[in-house]
């Protein structure tokens, strides 16, 4: 294949970091990440919505539990000065997704407070609990927020998620003069190109569900809340550099934080799979919004621009569950009867004993269906040595329930209340099979 000047060609300078530990000025050697407490604090209580600030470290198999978690991020930047990564928040609204970009491979920026106490989540770096989260494996850096009095729910999550976004930025510039471990590269070539790529291979899109059914179940793509979109095309390399930032105070197992929008394993999949089993031409992103109307609307316009495509297959990912059902079977059911073929990813809200309806709607066409796991299995939490954040709201996330919180400081809650444990990208450890 011939690679034109079109190109959106992004390089993810990897830094690896092995252990994280607190320095006078933040840098990175021979794979330690020194954290500056106070160039942290000093960068995020600047927010006048923030009444207290506290910064915590949270290593792989310490006793440490974490909630209620909000958001996490991996620590990126450009290498370049010219434009920088969120785009919208950090850098400016010109295009990313090409160039050189610093990652801090290994850790990652948890966000922590009670902004909807009953929809943040739960990271355990240890226990029963961290086989459930992608967190427990990374080496955090936690941000816990407590808001001035009285600001209104969606000043105080705003406030988080820039904040986040700020101390992921923050971390990889004291990189960026590091020699990267390796680099990973991601390019695709123009529509011109693609439509005549690979014959032979089928064309093959992803479609990229958002949720953006608001009341704080938000997501910004360039900065612009979703649920204002259309549905439109974007460039998976922008998605990776991190175009798409998540604001959503949905449950913990399957909301799409900041983090599994950079490392979408979608995304990466369909790239390791391009011109060998299909030719993969494109994400088309789409919103979940709440009224029939504008589910319509949009599950109609995501399947016009696949058929523009000429695309032969489509994989489409959920994000949440109930409301949202409706819009990936609409999607499912349009795309198929317009010829194009669909996988789906989801996962399953089935009871305790797995014998309810898993998903709130459904269709014939839906016949190829990938399954997260069952959010509404339970487990015990033991206690831990270490709480960083707001213990109390364990009885009241999504998942939990009066006295979920027991006196020996163990918890009992559904998985839902685990930060990524029924990822919908496929962000997660576990999945599920029918006997």
């Amino acid at each position: 294949m011939e690679r034109g000047e079109t190109n959106l060609k992004l390089n993810l300078r990897k830094v690896n970091i092995r252990n994280v530990e607190w320095g006078d000025k933040t840098h990175v050697e021979k794979g330690v990440l020194y954290v500056g407490k106070q160039e942290i604090l000093d960068l995020v209580s600047k927010d006048e919505r923030f009444k207290n600030v506290s910064v915590e470290l949270a290593r792989p198999g310490e006793s440490i539990r974490i909630l209620p978690v909000k958001d996490a991020v991996e620590p990126r930047c450009k290498k370049d000065d010219e434009k920088d990564v969120f785009p919208g928040f950090i850098g400016d609204v010109e295009t990313v997704g090409e160039g050189e970009t610093v990652t801090l491979s290994g850790t990652a920026v948890l966000t922590c407070g009670k902004i909807v106490g009953f929809q943040e989540g739960i990271v355990d770096m240890t226990g029963p609990g961290a086989e459930y989260t992608p967190f427990s494996k990374t080496l955090n850096i936690v941000l816990v927020f407590e808001p001035v009095d009285d600001l209104e729910k969606h000043e105080y999550e705003a406030a988080c998620r820039l904040a986040g976004l700020k101390t992921a930025h923050f971390l990889a510039k004291r990189a960026v003069d590091v020699e990267p471990d390796e680099i990973e590269t991601y390019e695709l070539p123009d529509f011109a190109q693609a439509m005549n790529s690979y014959p032979g291979l089928p064309k093959v899109a992803y479609l990229y569900m958002l949720q953006s059914q608001g009341l704080l179940h938000d997501t910004y793509v360039y900065g612009v809340d979703a649920k204002k979109i259309l549905p439109t095309f974007i460039h998976p390399n922008e998605v990776i550099d991190g175009a798409i930032v998540s604001g959503n105070c949905v449950s913990a197992c399957d909301k799409n934080n900041t983090y599994a929008h950079q490392n979408n394993p979608v995304i990466k999949g369909m790239y390791e799979r391009h011109g060998k089993d299909f030719n993969f031409v494109g994400c088309i992103i789409t919103n979940e919004n709440t009224t029939l109307s504008d589910k319509k609307r949009s599950s109609s316009y995501a399947v016009k621009l696949a058929k523009m495509l000429g695309v032969q297959g489509l994989v489409i990912t959920e994000e949440g569950f109930g409301n949202p059902d409706t819009d990936l079977i609409m999607n499912c059911r349009k795309a198929e009867q317009s010829g194009i073929k669909t996988v789906l990813v989801t996962d399953e809200y089935a009871g305790r004993d797995g014998s309810s309806q898993s998903l709130a709607d459904a269709c014939p066409e839906a016949d190829a269906v990938v399954t997260a796991a069952n959010a509404n299995q339970t487990i015990v939490l033991p206690r831990l040595e270490k709480v960083i954040g707001y213990v109390d709201a364990a009885d009241v996330i999504a998942g939990g329930f009066d006295g979920s919180l027991r006196q020996d400081g163990s918890i009992e809650v559904e998985i839902q209340a685990i930060t990524g444990a029924t990822s919908e990208l496929g962000f997660n450890k576990i999945s599920a099979y029918t006997i």
